[in-house]
């Protein structure tokens, strides 16, 4: 393969994981916030329904997010990756079928579920096909495809509102949509294919086991970041609607969420490269602590947007620092601390939009959701400076960080 082909498939390869995104996670998985106040106004649906699908569609991305990591065969993994391709498609326009809140759950389920085959088993994928072919290992541009996921999800409801359409119809023309990026998400990423008999394989740095004292501080800390990230991603759109001065704001609002959040993975690398990744971890929740809260305090609209700029800033920032970590301490099966923070990351992604659905339905605002997801959020920044403070897995990581912008 010549240099100008293999620079044009390197693309190829980058396009499908953005396309896999936009469609398992900006339309199967994040429709859903846009569509959550229209769904309330012309069905059954109150905020404990909502907060419960939410619950259900964030238990399916974890089963799934565990299944990846278990999972050790490129080839199952491609498999499993193209099927998720199918079922973004089929759960969306499942939803446009029924009103059943058991079917409405089993479909949420499934398309969280699919939704882990975009931002793991493509992410693994990808990064396969770039080291067989010597390429930089980078998924910048793949994650970037989730911040345009939104931007999508976000836009596309509010251009088909301008149009009347219901929300069943928008359901059918997401998938509609889902099923045209399902094209380049399986046709531009090849399939993996074994190594030539007799290729060299390079070798990998020995792993470098965290310490019992760096796993009990990262997990709760990376808890209180799932905690915080769920509750925006779900509600967002609903809490800025239902502000009397902001009505009409609010998918404009979760389009600046994925405006902001296209970037965020080569952001905070830079970051991590001057103060470590712990370091950019603590500054990362610390902001998005302070997003979080701001619709709670004030409901003028450039507060509002500030709060969107500095959510979408920081919760995909948090995840990739973190996915970063992992493959520094284990580079040779970096899924054997992936599933472990996984775990905690996806327990707080169940249980809180569920949580907050219902004190919302009680109290009739979500107010006391948005104080208690930023102070999980600050929990977590604190757990993480104490981290930074006691521990030598910590150091070492943030030392091997700055290390890279020396390098670089």
């Amino acid at each position: 393969m010549s240099a100008a082909s293999l620079r044009v498939q390197r693309y190829r390869v980058l396009l499908a994981g953005v396309c896999s995104q936009l469609l398992c996670v900006g339309i199967a998985r994040f429709a859903y916030t846009p569509l959550l106040p229209i769904m309330q106004q012309h069905t059954w649906m109150g905020d404990a329904d909502g907060g419960w699908l939410a619950a259900l569609n964030y238990a399916g991305y974890m089963l799934g997010a565990v299944l990846a990591a278990s999972i050790r065969s490129i080839y199952i993994k491609d498999t499993l990756y193209r099927i998720g391709l199918v079922l973004a498609v089929l759960t969306t326009v499942g939803m446009a079928l029924t009103e059943n809140f058991w079917l409405w759950a089993a479909l949420r389920f499934f398309a969280g579920l699919s939704s882990s085959a975009a931002m793991l088993l493509a992410s693994g994928l990808i990064l396969h096909w770039l080291m067989n072919h010597h390429q930089r290992g980078e998924l910048g541009i793949h994650f970037a495809g989730l911040g345009l996921g939104i931007v999508l999800a976000a836009v596309a409801v509010e251009l088909m509102l301008a149009f009347s359409l219901d929300w069943q119809s928008q359901w059918w023309i997401f998938g509609v949509l889902g099923a045209v990026l399902l094209i380049p998400a399986w046709r531009w990423l090849p399939r993996p294919v074994k190594p030539a008999p007799g290729a060299r394989q390079g070798e990998l740095p020995a792993a470098m086991p965290p310490s019992r004292t760096f796993m009990r501080l990262m997990l709760p800390a990376y808890f209180c970041a799932g905690y915080g990230y769920v509750i925006n991603a779900t509600f967002i759109v609903t809490i800025v609607e239902r502000e009397p001065l902001l009505a009409g704001a609010g998918n404009w609002t979760f389009a600046v969420v994925g405006l902001a959040a296209a970037p965020a993975v080569m952001l905070w690398d830079l970051v991590a490269r001057r103060i470590g990744y712990l370091g950019a971890l603590v500054v990362a929740m610390s902001i998005q602590a302070v997003g979080i809260v701001l619709p709670a305090i004030s409901s003028n609209l450039v507060v509002v947007l500030l709060s969107a700029v500095l959510y979408g800033g920081t919760f995909l920032g948090c995840v990739s620092l973190v996915l970063t970590m992992a493959g520094r301490l284990y580079p040779a099966s970096p899924a054997r601390l992936m599933g472990q923070m996984t775990l905690a990351y996806g327990a707080a992604q169940i249980f809180a939009p569920a949580l907050t659905g219902v004190l919302a339905e009680a109290s009739g605002h979500y107010t006391v959701g948005l104080w208690l997801a930023g102070g999980f959020v600050t929990l977590g920044a604190v757990l993480l400076v104490w981290l930074r403070c006691v521990d030598q897995t910590a150091q070492r990581l943030d030392a091997e960080a700055k290390a890279l912008s020396v390098m670089r």
